[in-house]
């Protein structure tokens, strides 16, 4: 399998926590807003190459808001608009996305390798037993393993959250998912990888 074809001809989906914890720092001198902002700068400009068509973002806290066919260069726009506060509501925005991207397999204008969802956040989500119910409910309507895959890339250093995500990542076939779709990473993980590496493991880790 040639690895570096699989990560093209994707769309890429970024999914961006602002709920009011990313205020916080973690003794690094920066809050985990301004870091999350680096990365998904980063995460964006690689998306760029490989999905020529810009990706689609969006920014979540309590509602969330969805931009379309991205360019790294609107990144920083997306962020100078938005500030975090409020609740971490994952649940409405991962439905949307999968919903999104089940509507265009349906209709064929998905491309031909499937998706990649990368969801930058510092904590668990407000019902986290619903982000396990979505994912495996996807899983049983894609035909292969590499066909989607989502990513978790946390910020910060709650623990808990660190341990869901582990969970997510580990134990989703015992769950009932029919493939193992989830990969996690820490940003500090992301810093020692080179980003094609980060995408790739998002699909066939």
């Amino acid at each position: 399998m040639n690895t570096e074809s699989i990560v093209t001809n994707r769309d890429y989906t970024l999914i961006i926590d602002k709920s009011g914890s990313l205020t916080t720092d973690d003794g690094t001198g920066k809050t985990r807003w301004e870091i999350a902002q680096e990365s998904t700068f980063s995460l964006a400009q690689k998306c760029d190459d490989i999905d020529p068509d810009g990706i689609t973002v969006y920014l979540y806290s309590g509602r969330f808001r969805r931009y379309d066919n991205v360019t790294a260069d609107k990144i920083r726009e997306i962020y100078r608009q938005n500030e975090p506060m409020g609740k971490s509501d994952l649940k409405s925005v991962l439905q949307d996305a999968l919903n999104n991207y089940f509507q265009r397999k349906a209709s064929g204008t998905a491309k031909v390798n499937g998706e990649t969802m990368l969801i930058i956040t510092d904590g668990v989500p407000d019902e986290p037993k619903e982000i396990i119910r979505l994912i495996i409910e996807a899983t049983h309507k894609i035909d292969r393993d590499e066909e989607l895959g989502i990513s978790f890339i946390q910020i910060g250093k709650d623990k808990k959250a660190t341990e869901y995500f582990k969970a997510l990542d580990d134990l989703l076939q015992d769950a009932g998912a029919k493939y193992d779709i989830v990969d996690t990473i820490t940003i500090d993980d992301m810093e020692d990888m080179n980003l094609t590496q980060v995408l790739l493991n998002a699909v066939i880790d």
